[in-house]
């Protein structure tokens, strides 16, 4: 599937796994970011990704252990940038031009001989 053709947005995007140009693992789609008004046609302006994009998904509680563990961070990852839908989110950039993969390198760190992080 193509990024400009139409897309189910819960069914085909939230909660897939994103992979840059190079084929890293650089997260995962926690929401998306609409744009048009009233009476325009709605597109998607972002990918959310991090806690802060799936806070609104989650009691209360819930969110408040995510944020001490993982904080609250939120990167937009512009539409313009996914080059394809299929199992996964195909970007056009790497991971590192718009912020993402960071949780993936901490954890590279921390355990370098899990072959599913490379």
């Amino acid at each position: 599937m193509k990024a400009s053709g139409p897309v189910q947005l819960v069914a085909q995007l939230r909660d897939l796994q994103i992979v840059d140009r190079e084929g890293a693992n650089c997260g995962i789609v926690d929401d998306i970011e609409l744009a048009g008004k009233p009476g325009e046609t709605l597109r998607i302006k972002a990918l959310l990704v991090g806690p802060g994009g799936y806070s609104g998904r989650l009691p209360g509680w819930a969110m408040a252990l995510v944020r001490r563990i993982a904080g609250s961070g939120c990167i937009h990852v512009p539409w313009d940038e996914v080059e394809s839908i299929t199992s996964v989110v195909r970007l056009r950039c790497k991971a590192s031009e718009i912020g993402l993969a960071r949780g993936e390198g901490r954890a590279r760190r921390w355990l370098p001989d899990i072959a599913v992080l490379k």
